[in-house]
């Protein structure tokens, strides 16, 4: 072996390793941040391949888990001051608005759902609480953007009775398998959006929003009495619960939708709601304080989209945390443990910090954004208490805003009710088909002669 790659070999042997995190010491923790973040870059080449999407992770990575990523850097940035890919990420939120700036984007039109916008929406609301570099000028501004994913969904609120009186479907546009399903995420979404605008605009309007569609969740029995949350209903059959799967992401977009209502507001029954939710999810999403996906993690059968549930969790406590101090101590005290335990499984792939899916043992070789997602978020959420809350516009948010943003959306004339076709019209469109069938087989016939 050549002296040269001897030393490459060495070198690599020394600068590799598991992720060294001491949650007291800050250098500790901003170093691990930053090998963990590095990797969940790895994963975006929107910007650096021809043939790659601006704001796009590399394939089998939806579009959604592209916003729910980028929140994740944003807050990567937020508390640790690291601006290496600020550029980046605001060159990605800003190339997938769409034309109308609503982060419909014509591209997504054959898969996207509520909660696919919704997750965009989250992260540009985000982006204005944290001052994050505004836009230029003649570019679409955070607040107005985090406005027109808001507008837009009340324009696709179902309140037909016998589609369940009320809710978001999971799909926008009725071709898409899953339209006749009316889930967590999507109302999660819509509610967590509603909240942090009532909270950093004062505007009365959001605040009844809030109030509307917790209160329709709640009716329908997908949060119980007892705070436990499922995941959503058939409308066929009124939306009754269609099984009791309990997931992360959904939890956290409530609990701190809650929590932002409780600090606008001070009412208590947010407060309650906050706490209760809280302590539901903290019953069954943590074992020996330590996170995992109760809903696939034990069967070994977690999706990609699912693996990066625990990150938005994560990110939603460590908000729940500013915006309710009083819930901190005990927040942190399952926060803590977890970080540790994401921080070992950050110990696999060639550079010797790649992070794993299950916290409980280490590196466990299941890796992807996802997992990066996760482990970076439940570590920098452990500094939320040390941090300001987020900003409004009447202390220290600078990003500007538009109450009709999105009224030009192309969804709302294609949602506002379900397409149907006529009888008359399908016959035509019957007739047209084998026209079109019968000229492809003659053309082919001829082709092959």
């Amino acid at each position: 072996m050549k002296i040269e790659a001897i030393l490459s070999f060495i070198a690599f042997v020394v600068c590799a390793g598991a992720v060294d995190l001491q949650l007291e010491d800050k250098d500790s923790v901003n170093s691990a941040l930053s090998l963990i973040a590095d990797g969940l870059m790895n994963y975006y080449k929107g910007t650096s391949e021809e043939g790659q999407t601006v704001g796009m992770f590399t394939k089998p990575y939806y579009w959604w888990e592209a916003g729910a990523a980028w929140g994740s850097m944003i807050d990567f940035w937020y508390y640790t001051g690291n601006d290496t890919y600020n550029d980046k990420v605001k060159k990605a939120l800003l190339g997938e608005t769409g034309k109308n700036n609503d982060y419909l984007p014509s591209s997504q039109t054959a898969t996207e759902g509520n909660d696919d916008q919704g997750f965009f929406g989250i992260t540009a609301m985000a982006a204005a609480e944290r001052n994050f570099s505004n836009p230029k000028e003649d570019e679409p501004q955070w607040l107005a953007l985090a406005q027109a994913v808001f507008n837009t969904m009340t324009t696709r609120w179902d309140t037909k009775k016998e589609n369940c009186g009320g809710g978001l479907r999971w799909q926008i546009y009725p071709w898409n398998s899953g339209y006749d399903y009316k889930n967590t995420v999507s109302n999660g979404c819509m509610f967590n959006i509603a909240a942090r605008l009532a909270r950093y605009t004062g505007n009365k309007t959001y605040e009844e929003w809030a109030d509307k569609i917790y209160n329709w969740v709640e009716g329908v029995e997908w949060i119980t009495s007892d705070y436990k949350l499922y995941d959503g209903g058939y409308i066929k059959n009124q939306c009754k619960v269609n099984d009791k799967v309990q997931w992360t992401y959904n939890y956290g977009l409530f609990i701190s939708g809650a929590a932002a209502m409780y600090n606008h507001t001070e009412d208590s029954k947010w407060k309650d709601r906050a706490q209760g939710l809280w302590k539901a999810s903290s019953d069954i999403l943590f074992k020996n304080k330590i996170m995992y996906e109760s809903g696939c993690q034990p069967s070994k059968r977690c999706t990609n989209d699912q693996r990066c549930f625990k990150a938005i969790y994560s990110r939603f406590l460590g908000l729940t945390m500013q915006l309710m101090p009083d819930m901190s101590s005990e927040i942190l005290s399952y926060l803590k443990p977890s970080a540790e335990a994401a921080a070992k499984s950050c110990s696999g792939g060639t550079d010797g910090h790649t992070c794993g899916l299950n916290w409980f043992e280490g590196y466990d070789n299941q890796y992807g954004l996802g997992e990066q997602m996760s482990a970076l978020e439940v570590i920098q959420n452990t500094m939320a208490p040390s941090k300001k809350p987020p900003l409004t516009k009447e202390n220290g948010g600078t990003s500007k805003g538009d109450p009709n943003a999105g009224s030009d959306s192309d969804s709302q004339a294609m949602t506002k009710n379900k397409l149907d076709i006529a009888t008359k019209d399908r016959a035509g469109a019957g007739i047209l088909t084998i026209v079109v069938i019968s000229i492809m087989c003659v053309t082919a016939f001829w082709m092959l002669k």
